[in-house]
């Protein structure tokens, strides 16, 4: 279980972030947008439309966990669900954005919402399994952060690739079919990340723990007493809001802020490009001074960029790139280090106990991330309702000063304060190598 994981193992497991990136992504990206400036949809309704389907996903997802804690499967308990999930997922996704001209907004909005519900549901049962595979794969601590560093280097790639094309995919096809035709290439996306995260782990080890005792709501008191994973599901919730909040702002800032539609794709690539060269530097930076303290570090960077974009009503285009590379640069541990200290958590408690809830606490720690990824948006749309922001028809319609410093506070100010918020948790937690090794021995 120790022994150093195979490279094919590393990138097999890491490709499933190519779905959950392209779903992570896009719908934050592109729905909001999409119901408010193309389906006419008042800016707070179409937020609630994109929360909704993400707060079920919070109730779906610890259920999908201890289910796949107790699913009896030559493959393990975890890699069936990747196939099963996954293709639904893909199929549903394509549909979110296909809603034929019903000529009515309510019926219109209500297509959205199903298949986004349909969508996030398969999301849950694809997600929580696949996280949940770490603690089983390997009992290295300094394992799982190389595992994690595959997961992050092509999870940051995918971001790239689906928050980039996305929008210029739209904008050439133009109007609705734009949104049809991006929402089918997206979905081969996802379903591509699928199959070879099926395919790819294989060969994987799996845990050989007994599934943990008792019902649903026992195990999830039991997870909940867990301090430090408590406190690090804090932290990364919070975070995950804040980015929220930055992915639901980028193409209103492009358009509405800097006056370039085409700034979009620019914002994504400053995202994410640092982040796909310095996932390995985030590594080797946290096998020298820990987990906890280089995810310090890196969410200060972060929240520094998000605070330096709030310039970008005075300050030139290239200065609110910096400002996103910058984020981009901090993203990346943001996003290895908490990943990589997941596993440690669950891991402990199997080996202290005996028993494997690493379904649980996976389905409980992707339920707090997708609830913060879904408030994002709808934060965003709060802050967007209270500046005046004018939704449309596909027309174009130019936005009142109000709303364009409405929007510059949502990407930028209200994700910095969130980031630093994170920290006081963060500062609390107590794992470290020795302490996960002892509980191992």
């Amino acid at each position: 279980m120790a022994a150093a994981l195979s490279r094919s193992v590393r990138i097999g497991y890491g490709s499933g972030s190519v779905a959950t990136g392209a779903f992570g992504t896009v719908p934050g990206l592109m729905l909001l947008p999409y119901l408010t400036d193309e389906l006419g949809i008042a800016a707070l309704w179409a937020g609630l439309i994109v929360f909704a389907p993400k707060a079920w996903d919070v109730i779906l997802n610890p259920i999908a966990g201890r289910i796949s804690d107790r699913t009896v499967d030559p493959a393990g308990p975890r890699r069936p669900w990747l196939l099963r999930a996954g293709i639904m997922l893909a199929g549903a996704f394509a549909l979110i954005f296909a809603a034929p001209d019903l000529g009515s907004q309510g019926l219109e909005a209500a297509w959205v919402l199903v298949f986004f519900i349909l969508a996030a549901s398969a999301y849950a049962f694809f997600q929580v399994p696949y996280v949940a595979m770490p603690a089983e794969i390997t009992s290295s601590y300094h394992e799982r952060t190389r595992l994690m560093t595959a997961r992050v280097a092509i999870l940051a790639f995918t971001i790239m690739l689906a928050g980039a094309t996305a929008p210029l995919i739209r904008d050439a096809v133009g109007g609705r079919d734009g949104y049809r035709v991006m929402g089918v290439v997206m979905a081969l996306v996802i379903a591509v990340g699928v199959i070879s995260a099926y395919v790819g782990t294989r060969s994987a080890p799996i845990g050989a723990v007994a599934a943990g005792a008792g019902s649903l709501r026992e195990q999830l008191r039991i997870v909940a007493s867990a301090r430090d994973f408590r406190l690090l599901l804090t932290t990364f919730v919070l975070q995950a809001l804040a980015t929220g909040c930055m992915l639901a702002g980028v193409d209103y800032l492009a358009g509405d802020v800097l006056d370039n539609q085409g700034a979009s794709t620019i914002l994504f690539v400053c995202f994410v490009g640092p982040a796909l060269l310095l996932t390995p530097v985030w590594a080797r930076f946290g096998e020298r001074v820990g987990k906890k303290q280089g995810y310090l570090v890196s969410s200060l960077i972060l929240a520094a960029g998000a605070a330096l974009a709030s310039l970008a009503q005075v300050a030139p285009a290239f200065v609110v790139f910096v400002a996103t590379a910058l984020v981009g640069v901090g993203y990346a541990g943001c996003q290895v280090f908490p990943m990589a200290m997941l596993p440690d958590a669950a891991a402990t408690d199997a080996a202290r106990t005996g028993e494997n809830r690493a379904g649980v606490y996976t389905g409980v720690w992707t339920a707090g991330e997708t609830l913060g990824l879904a408030l994002g948006p709808g934060v965003f749309a709060i802050v967007l309702a209270l500046g005046g922001y004018v939704s449309s028809a596909g027309e174009t319609v130019t936005q009142p000063g109000s709303a364009q410093t409405a929007i510059t506070i949502g990407f930028s100010i209200i994700p910095a304060l969130l980031t630093l918020l994170s920290l006081w948790w963060l500062t609390r937690y107590s794992l470290d190598a020795e302490s996960v090794e002892a509980a191992l021995v």
